[in-house]
Formats: structure tokens, sequence, C-alpha cells
């Protein structure tokens, strides 16, 4: 039978020590030092200070732990002498039925990874879902973290062991995430349509209103249906529309709005966009099977268009709901000649109702959304949720840099004008001045010298600036010292420059009574509830514009890459998300239904 939470919590030290026996590979203290903080509220604040505990312990304990650990299809595999928990967790990836050709890949990783790192390659073999990876998802992982930094893999290492430990908590009491299951399930059937050109290739891309995209339309409006909401359309945008009606007792409802986009960057991710619709799914999917209703509509948006990739109309299907579509951008042609009156068209989509879609703010109670976090930061705190403060407003510039090209061999240094060496010294300034904020980023992320050659010292160097902030005081600081630093380091080298501005964005700070049902909503489930600005834009930057708005970030495996094939998160952390939502609606509901 499966311990219980109320079994662990008063039991006996030696008792409670001998239940969690495992959990960590022939490492108990980690397990005995996380009990002295009982009693627990949940598996999710049992897991939080297990990893606690390993963070706070020197170099050398991580180290042993890491070391404790068998190498995949190593010798302890051919040996039979694995743990009960190691075997089986081999056992499920296939490891122990490698071709020849497999194995002598592997035991080449293992003998390359233990000479470069010290330590043996860790790796949750259950992976993200708990049920497996494959033998090539374990190959290329492995042959991928070879290029890593020591320090990264050291930390790598770890955040594998935890997970693994979190799988190992999971089967002992019977905690499987079944709600985060359904989740990533949902992700894995949509993931399944791909724009030609990148469904071939295996790769993820899906643009406004090609066939993939109104095949991933569909198959949400079929997932609504099926989760229980009481009307489902597609509107003459493109955004796939649910609603789960209020209590019919209630009279004149208003309602909660979420969701987010089902759009994809070329070559992207699973999870950018759609975490936040199927979360909020999953949450009205309960409902329906309890027969239960909410004082208010709840209603579920997948936006039809965040990503800007087809035609350049970033946040066109969240900006139509609060009328701001520009009928010019029906004009705009895609890399085929299409343009988007003519995709819309072609789509079967109403281009003369897409004023009627526009929301009356005051029948709204607000906007929430549950996205990837697409940063490393949860995932280095070994934190699975995140509350977010606020969405950083931006400027971004475009540029160059104006000096002499000559000879690379015939011009002494203190008599060069070179473009390039001022383009380097601003990209230093912006990670300097950037990083005093603690919170502000700033990123040269296009630096090119036209026709340049190995031996000219380089007279013109175009650039890119991209500044963000929390606030809009702190931009506008940031980019103010940046633009002084830029005319210090022309005027002083001698050069000249070009620049223009082509795009401002204001920040879109979080509703403090939002914010703060987020975080009693993630404290309830154990967790801390740890505060953290967004550096990406997001729909709920558009809303924020007639409606108060919060986000709830969700942890990215991978060093929380994002639009990348690599991004990826785990039904347990899923799982959390779909609990938080769920917390903020009960809050919601109870102060509704207050009279």
């Amino acid at each position: 039978m499966p311990y219980t939470l109320d079994q662990l919590n008063t039991a006996s030290q030696a008792e409670a020590e001998k239940m969690l026996d495992g959990l960590y590979e022939h490492t108990p203290w980690i397990a005995a030092e996380a009990l002295k903080h009982r009693p627990f509220k949940s598996l999710a604040q049992l897991k939080h200070v297990m990893a606690e505990v390993l963070a706070r312990a020197d170099q050398d304990a991580q180290l042993a732990l890491i070391r404790a650990h068998p190498e995949l299809a190593g010798k302890a595999m051919v040996a039979k002498t694995l743990t009960t928990e190691s075997t089986n967790e081999q056992g499920k990836a296939g490891l122990t039925d490698c071709t020849p050709e497999e194995f002598a890949r592997i035991q080449k990783l293992n003998a390359d990874y233990n000479a470069k790192f010290g330590f043996p390659f860790i790796l949750a073999v259950r992976g993200p879902r708990g049920t497996g990876l494959t033998r090539q998802q374990i190959i290329e992982a492995f042959a991928r973290r070879l290029d890593n930094h020591p320090d990264f893999e050291l930390a790598e290492a770890l955040r594998n062991i935890h997970r693994i430990a979190e799988i190992r908590l999971a089967d002992k009491f019977g905690a499987e995430p079944a709600l985060g299951n359904e989740v990533w399930d949902w992700h894995e059937a949509l993931a399944a349509h791909s724009d030609p050109g990148f469904a071939e290739q295996g790769q993820l891309t899906v643009t406004y209103l090609t066939d993939a995209h109104r095949a991933c339309a569909a198959q949400i409006a079929g997932d609504m249906a099926a989760a229980g909401f009481d009307e489902v359309h597609i509107d003459a945008v493109g955004n796939v529309v649910g609603r789960y009606k209020a209590d019919p007792a209630v009279r004149h409802p208003k309602t909660l709005l979420t969701g987010s986009h089902y759009d994809t960057v070329r070559n992207g991710g699973k999870y950018d966009g759609r975490l936040g619709i199927f979360v909020p799914l999953a949450c009205v999917q309960a409902l329906h099977r309890a027969g239960r209703r909410l004082p208010f509509d709840f209603e579920v948006v997948g936006f039809a268009e965040e990503e800007g990739q087809r035609y350049k109309a970033t946040f066109l299907a969240s900006g139509a709901l609060i009328g701001h579509f520009r009928p010019e951008w029906l004009d705009q042609a895609d890399a085929d000649g299409v343009t988007m009156r003519q995709a819309m068209q072609h789509a079967g989509l109403s281009i003369d109702d897409i004023p009627k879609i526009k929301r009356d703010p005051s029948r709204y109670l607000g906007f929430i959304e549950v996205h990837i976090e697409q940063g490393p930061v949860l995932n280095e705190l070994n934190l699975p949720l995140g509350v977010v403060t606020s969405i950083n407003g931006s400027i971004r510039y475009v540029g160059e840099f104006i000096g002499q090209a000559s000879h690379a061999g015939t011009t002494p240094m203190d008599r060069r004008r070179d473009a390039a060496c001022a383009a380097a010294e601003l990209a230093l300034y912006l990670e300097e001045r950037a990083a005093n904020d603690g919170d502000s980023v700033a990123t040269m992320g296009l630096l090119n010298v036209p026709a340049g050659s190995i031996n000219v010292v380089p007279g013109r160097c175009a650039f890119s600036l991209d500044l963000r902030a929390p606030t809009d005081p702190q931009r506008d600081r940031l980019a103010a010292d940046v633009l002084e630093r830029l005319q210090q380091i022309a005027t002083r080298r001698g050069i000249t420059f070009k620049l223009e501005e082509t795009m401002r964005a204001s920040a879109a700070p979080s509703a403090p009574a939002w914010q703060q049902r987020w975080e009693r909503a993630v404290a309830a489930l154990g967790l801390p509830a740890f505060l953290m600005p967004s550096g990406a834009g997001h729909d709920a930057m558009k809303l924020h514009e007639v409606m108060p708005q919060a986000m709830l970030f969700v942890r990215g495996e991978n060093s929380g890459i994002s639009h990348n094939p690599l991004e990826s998160t785990t039904a347990d952390d899923m799982e959390l998300a779909v609990r938080a939502m769920q917390g903020v609606l009960d809050e919601l509901a109870a102060e509704t239904a207050k009279p």
C-alpha cells in the first residue's frame, strides 16, 4: 500500500527515514535532514525542502551524491547490481534492451563524460511524463550535454537527481499527477500539427492560418467541447473561445478571462503559449466532472496569433479582443505573396465581424495567464512555479557606428576609427549597466560588419539594442544611460553613428489583488511564492490595457530554454499549475459569492 502524508508526518524519525529510503541514491542524509522540518502540508513542500537541503550542502557532498549513481547502461546494469529503483528506471527507458551498437555508443559516451567532468552522467530517464525516455532521446541528451561547462553540468546533474527523487517519491506515495498527465497528453496531440517544410523534418512550426494552424484550432475546440465547456467557437480572427457558464442561480454574472496563444515560432517548442490553454482546460474538465459551477463565467481563449511569424502583426489575436486590430494588416503579404485578407478568407473567417469580438471590460473580472517561464531562473532555484510581478516594458533600436575602414597592418592602434570596437565597447556596457538594476536586461542581438575583411579595420558596424525593465521609468533610465554612453564612445573614438527607435512597449505590472491570489494559491501548495518579472511579452500585455491581469510561470526543463525543440516541462509541474489555478478559482468563487 502506498504511504500517506499523514503517516509520514506522524511517524518517528527512524520510521519516516525508512519510508523515504532510496529517494536519493545511497544518500539517506538528505531525506533525514528534511524530515526535521515536519509537518509537511504537501509532497511538493517535502520535495522543495529536500532540494534546499542539498543546495546548502558543500560541493564535496553534492559530488558524492552524483558519484553514488550508476552509469547508464553501465557495468552495474550488466552485473545486475543496481538498486531496485535504478533497475526499474533503466528498464522503463529500455536500456536493458540496447542493441550492440547502442550499447557501444553509450559506453563511449560514459567514458568521454567521466573523463571531462569527473562524475557519471545523470539523467532522469523516466522523463518529464514519467513513462520513460527512448534510447535515442537518452543518447541525444548524453551527446548534447558533453558540450556543457563543468559548473553548469554539475548543476544539471543535481537537477536531474531531484527529478529522479520526485518520481520515486510519487511511486512511494501513489501520487500520480493525473491532471498533469492529461495536460501533457493534450500538448503531445496538438504537436502533431506542423507547417509544411517543418513537419517533414520533425520540427514544430505553426504560423497564422496555415492548414496546421487551422487543424490546431479544430483540435483545441474539440478538446474544449469534450472537457465540458458550454459554448465553443472560433471567432473572426481564428481565436478558439470556450465558455464555462456560471451557476444559473447567479444573475448577471461577470466573466473571468484566461488563455494564451497556440501559434509557434519556427522550429519551436510544444509549451510556449499552449500551456496557458490546457491548464485552464483541465480546470474546467475537473469542474464539469464534479458537476460544479462557479458564480462567474469562465472564458478560455486560445489566441490565434502572438508570435508575428507569418505576418508582422504581433498580438493580433489578443489585440482584437480589445479593439486594436489594425485594418492595414490585411494587406500584408507573407513570403509566398498571400495577403492576410486572402488567408482569412481561405480559412472561412468573416473580416467584417472582427470589430464585433471586442470585449466590454466592464463585464469582466480580470485576466489571468499561465505560461512556461522561457528562462532559467525557476529551473536553477528548483522551484516549479513563479508569480509574475510585471511584464517588462521594452525599447528597441537599430543603429550603425560609422568610422573609417583602413589597412589592418599599417594603421596604428592609436589612429584607428574602428566601428566594431565601438560596438563591442557598447555591448560590454549594456551587460554592466543592466546588471546594476538586478532585473533589467539589455541585449545587442544583431552585430554585423558589412563587407568585412580579415585584414581591414571595420569602418562600419550595424547593431541592435533591446532594453527591458519591469517598469517604464526603470526602462527609460536604462535607455538614457545607454544612449549617453553610446554618444561618449562615438565622440572618444572619433566616429559617428545612426540610431533609430523601432519599438517601444509599456510595462504591464500585475494587478496587486490578482498577483496576491496567485501568491496565496502557490503557498497553499506548500511552496514559496517566488516573485519574478517576465522578460518576454505575453498576451496578458494586451489585456492589461483594459482589465486587471496577473500571470503564473511554470518551470521549464533544459535550463528553461524556449522557442526551441528542447523546450519542456514535467507533468508534475503541470499538475501544480492546474492546482494553483484551481486555488485562484476557488478563492474568487468565495469572494464573488459573498452578498
